[in-house]
């Protein structure tokens, strides 16, 4: 369980130009997905082959820092300035666009990667549907 919306129903200020539920999902989803491409360049380190999954750890880590980033970023709602958001969360759809399908094509081999390809997506489509926001 996360506090992310239950923080931001605290928030003293009103909202504006996001939908709360949206918000909260793309927050979560950063977060989620930090974690598990972590875990997953971890995992990837520890495999026998592991030079064969250089691209993917790189891939793993880029988004990891990406979505980190974007996730306390989405969580400072004072002052935030519309053109910052929007390049983040473009980043932050094309890493995880871009680890997703690194990961995917080693799920067949590797459970790590599959279960961190489905947080990508995750947090692909939250990003996108927050994007959806800002046109």
């Amino acid at each position: 369980m996360t506090h992310a919306a239950e923080m931001l129903r605290s928030y003293p200020k009103s909202w504006a130009g996001f939908d709360q539920a949206k918000l909260v999902e793309c927050i979560e989803a950063c977060f989620d997905c930090t974690q598990t491409c972590t875990a997953c360049a971890d995992a990837c380190l520890a495999e026998e082959m592991v030079a064969d999954l250089v691209h993917c750890i790189r891939s793993d880590l880029d988004c990891a820092e990406i979505c980190a980033t974007t996730g306390t970023i989405l969580s400072r709602r004072t002052g935030s300035d519309a053109s910052v958001i929007e390049a983040i969360l473009e980043a932050c759809r094309i890493a995880c666009r871009i680890c997703g399908n690194d990961c995917a094509s080693h799920a067949d081999m590797h459970e790590h990667c599959r279960i961190c390809a489905e947080a990508c997506r995750r947090c692909e489509v939250a990003c996108a549907a927050l994007l959806s926001d800002l046109g």
